[in-house]
């Protein structure tokens, strides 16, 4: 690998990673502590006579996730193009799991944990990992079928159709309609005719749609996220309560801490409703840096997988993609969520809400994109 001249004459050592990725990796991490403390403290003061206890636990995750990812970081991208199949079977085989009683564990409702005692992890969270590492192997082995035939792409669809029923009975909508949506997307990015993708994304809506209705509870949340205000004690108090917090915020917040919907107002302020907390207390300049953020954070996802692509690996740009346009729809769900553009659903924010499964979910993400960029510029 080359060396570079700098204006003085000196070798300068090449960097193997991307510093713009890393920086904002880290702001996004650092943003997301300080304000899942600032959203969890009065509710770990009241039920863990604790403030910082979330804090703590974030922490815990954090330093293994970061233990996680230094594994991971060692090993090659040809790895996860060998076993990714064996490794959605097995993922696949957790999902079903989680639904047998004694082994899954329920939390509000849903059956979304599997693990012993205390400890539980989050299935659904590992589940898109896992279809993502699948998806790019299979667009790399049939590229030429994707790009001609029907068959392509409902081979595949098949697959994500037996994830989505599975995480369905949990049940995990928002986990089923990111993973869905990733593939597609995925696809039209590995060249599919724009007609079967128009008819394929027609039939993903209709089925998501249909799925939607068929259930009271989403029913529900669809037609109060219209208009919330019609029953602001009931199906609509989650969304109103995230409203006022937007409202309180306006230009530049009420102050760091000062926020009065976390105050056992706005339900789950700490993780699926975090951005409305950052909204009232760091108001429109807190949201447009943090939507800045992950802007450029997916825009340099995209341009390792580009570079990927010109030096002909293409499993690693299909991998790159598609972590990508996960990392974009989830928090662009998620925002739409908080500010009442999209029906009320349980999506965190990546990297910044609280949670142990996303966060070291999150971390892998992180290693095998770092692997990734580290690959590109050995070859290059």
């Amino acid at each position: 690998m080359r060396t570079h001249l700098t204006h003085r004459g000196a070798l300068e050592a090449p960097a193997f990673y991307d510093k713009w990725f890393i920086i904002t990796i880290v702001c996004i991490l650092a943003m997301g502590l300080l304000m899942m403390t600032s959203a969890s403290i009065v509710i770990s003061d009241k039920q863990m006579h604790q403030p910082f206890y979330y804090l703590y636990k974030q922490l815990v995750y954090l330093t293994l996730g970061f233990g996680l990812a230094a594994l991971v970081l060692q090993v090659p991208i040809s790895q996860w193009e060998k076993y990714g199949i064996y490794l959605l079977v097995a993922v696949l085989f957790m999902l079903a799991l989680v639904l047998i009683p004694g082994i899954g564990h329920s939390r509000n409702g849903s059956a979304r944990w599997i693990g012993i005692g205390p400890l539980g992890f989050q299935v659904s969270e590992l589940a898109k990992f896992m279809m993502i590492v699948y998806m790019a192997g299979y667009l790399v082995r049939r590229n030429l079928e994707i790009r001609t035939q029907l068959s392509g792409f409902l081979k595949p669809m098949m697959i994500i159709g037996t994830m989505a029923v599975l995480l369905l009975k949990e049940p995990d909508f928002g986990a089923t309609v990111v993973v869905t949506t990733t593939a597609l997307g995925m696809m039209f990015l590995a060249g599919m005719r724009v007609r079967h993708f128009a008819a394929l994304l027609s039939l993903v809506v209709v089925a998501l749609a249909a799925i939607a209705i068929s259930a009271p509870y989403r029913l529900a949340r669809l037609t109060t996220f219209l208009n919330p205000w019609e029953r602001p004690f009931d199906t609509g108090y989650q969304l109103t309560q995230s409203l006022i917090a937007f409202g309180r915020g306006g230009w530049f917040g009420v102050g760091l801490g000062k926020s009065i919907q976390k105050m056992f107002y706005l339900p789950e302020a700490h993780t699926d409703f975090l951005f409305a907390v950052i909204a009232e207390e760091l108001g429109m300049v807190g949201m447009v840096i943090v939507m800045g953020l992950f802007l450029l954070l997916v825009i340099r996802i995209f341009m390792m997988g580009r570079v990927a692509q010109q030096l002909g690996k293409h499993f690693a740009a299909f991998l790159a993609y598609g972590f990508g346009l996960w990392i974009a729809i989830q928090f662009t769900v998620s925002i739409g969520v908080n500010s009442g553009l999209l029906p009320t659903k349980g999506l965190t924010l990546p990297l910044m809400s609280y949670g142990g499964s996303s966060v070291l979910v999150n971390c892998i993400v992180i290693a095998v994109l770092l692997r990734i960029d580290y690959e590109n510029r050995l070859d290059r």
